[in-house]
């Protein structure tokens, strides 16, 4: 049983994570890959919106996604959204990302690659971690604009989605944990935590929402170590 508080600490650090930008066509889009084939959707959505002429659909696979995507997170990406009419030729793939700073840094590459000419991205990513990318997007790629997007959703319409609603807590309280360490890492930039944010993901923290943070950091301590 989830607690009405733990209920009210997921929605703060969900509304949290949403930077609100107001989105403009960009130069090209990265779709960050993960579980989540809603990345996808959006990033074939905000295509025919004509947000952007290229898309790059960037990861690997993960212990979350080896069975659900064999071939690779990018490449089911590609081709869930050529499902959804868009063209091949706008659509690059980068196979070897496993984590948001190979995600950045690899889809850079290819871009310079290709010879793109890049001043701003739309970075599309899961709505709970709107946040998180955009950190590590500006401190691995400053030279461009940023523009966040994600699938528009409540937090009540993820939970229903993924069908875990512990699991869908716990991401949220690693994505947040991930915002307050990893600056000093030299992983994002600073962003300012409000308090009542802290106090929710450290209340979420002390009931056992662990599963999702940085494994030393699960008592509190701020000696984390790793990548985002």
């Amino acid at each position: 049983m989830i607690s009405a508080q733990a209920w009210a600490d997921a929605q703060r650090l969900w509304d949290f994570q949403q930077m609100g930008h107001e989105l403009r066509p960009c130069s090209v889009a990265i779709g960050l890959g993960s579980h989540d084939l809603g990345v996808a959707d959006t990033s074939a959505d905000l295509y025919h919106r004509g947000m952007m002429p290229l898309i790059v659909f960037t990861g690997a696979t993960s212990r979350t996604t080896r069975d659900r995507m064999p071939r690779g997170e990018a490449e089911h990406y590609r081709e869930r959204a050529m499902e959804l009419e868009v063209p091949a030729d706008a659509i690059l793939v980068e196979p070897r990302a496993r984590n948001t700073g190979e995600n950045i840094r690899f889809s850079r590459a290819l871009l310079e690659e290709r010879g793109a000419a890049v001043s701003s991205v739309l970075l599309i990513s899961k709505p709970y971690e709107e946040r998180r990318a955009y950190a590590t997007a500006r401190k691995l790629w400053p030279e461009v604009e940023w523009v966040s997007a994600s699938t528009p959703m409540t937090l009540a319409d993820y939970v229903d989605s993924i069908g875990d609603a512990r699991l869908v807590i716990d991401m949220l309280a690693g994505a947040q944990q991930r915002l307050m360490i990893y600056p000093q890492q030299g992983f994002m930039i600073e962003q300012r935590v409000p308090d009542d944010v802290a106090a929710a993901y450290a209340r979420l923290r002390d009931a056992g929402f662990t599963s999702r943070l940085v494994a030393d950091m699960q008592s509190g301590s701020d000696g984390a170590t790793g990548a985002p």
